[in-house]
């Protein structure tokens, strides 16, 4: 069973990897990540900008290395690339 994990440590985790976090700035998101829990043991991962499936790529390889279980998600009807990311 996963471990519980805090968004918090994984929003850290990538901006110690020199990643920018996204910020809504003018009714808009500014490119970057954001993390959400989703749960005691699980946090999603979102890219907000272009190039988001690369980012994403990025962020797994990041996050792998520092030893998280990351698999990628995409919301349900076609919504957003996401990552789902726990502690194993």
């Amino acid at each position: 069973m996963a471990r519980r994990i805090r968004h918090k440590d994984i929003a850290g985790a990538l901006a110690d990897a020199g990643h920018q976090p996204s910020e809504w700035i003018d009714g808009d998101w500014d490119p970057g990540f954001r993390t959400a829990q989703s749960g005691p043991r699980l946090v999603h991962v979102y890219y907000d900008g272009p190039g988001e499936a690369d980012q994403l790529g990025i962020y797994t390889e990041v996050l792998r290395g520092l030893g998280y279980a990351v698999a990628p998600e995409q919301q349900e009807r076609g919504g957003r690339r996401r990552l789902a990311v726990t502690l194993p």
